[in-house]
């Protein structure tokens, strides 16, 4: 675990002492520019575009494949079904866009329910003994995302803050105590070979959200 030992011995011990008030000034824009969606129905291919490119910019070639007729869609059914396992699923169909992804779209359109799934929230509960799975934080599945958006909820309602809020602590609090590199050696050393093997001339590596 890439983290400094931590002085809480539990999640609601950390959350108590280092909640975020305030949110990142560039992400309150994207959210308040966005904020006429879920009143729609739907998100434009643009808007989109912009989400995509706030969480995951590396894998631009992929999510820039996506038809603006599949992006209309896929997100009318995902503001349209009560479930959010096929929230998921629906979102993950397009391409370049896995649980991470989806998980970030989804917050910038409903902060108050919903908080971004990555490598340093995940590891953060990891350290506090809140999850107790995937330790390195990678290739999420969706019933890890249906584990962690149940705690982001359960703490935002004990604490009566937003799901958002939440996430954005314990990314903030893993940022603080973090002393490794984020990714593994092994991790980085693929990366690595990835690039060596790349043909000159223009090839380019999957990126991956």
């Amino acid at each position: 675990m890439p983290l400094r030992p931590l002085r809480y011995a539990t999640l609601s011990s950390l959350l108590r002492a280092e909640l975020v008030g305030d949110e990142h000034p560039a992400t309150a824009a994207l959210i308040h520019a966005l904020a006429g969606v879920r009143g729609r129905g739907s998100f434009t291919r643009a808007e989109f575009r912009r989400m995509c490119r706030w969480k995951s910019p590396r894998a631009r070639p992929l999510w820039e494949a996506n038809s603006a007729d599949r992006i209309r869609a896929v997100s009318r059914a995902v503001l349209t079904t009560g479930s959010e396992r096929r929230r998921m699923e629906l979102l993950t169909s397009l391409r370049g866009v896995g649980v991470p992804v989806a998980s970030a779209i989804l917050t910038l359109i409903d902060p108050r329910r919903y908080g971004v799934l990555d490598i340093r929230a995940w590891q953060l509960l990891m350290a506090t003994g809140a999850v107790s799975t995937n330790p390195r934080g990678q290739s999420f599945t969706i019933a890890q995302w249906e584990q962690y958006l149940a705690a982001l909820r359960r703490h935002a309602r004990r604490l009566g803050v937003t799901a958002r809020t939440i996430e954005y602590t314990l990314f903030e609090c893993h940022r603080t105590h973090q002393r490794q590199t984020l990714y593994g050696l092994s991790e980085r050393r693929r990366g690595e070979a990835k690039r060596a093997r790349r043909p000159r001339g223009g090839g380019r590596a999957r990126a991956l959200p």
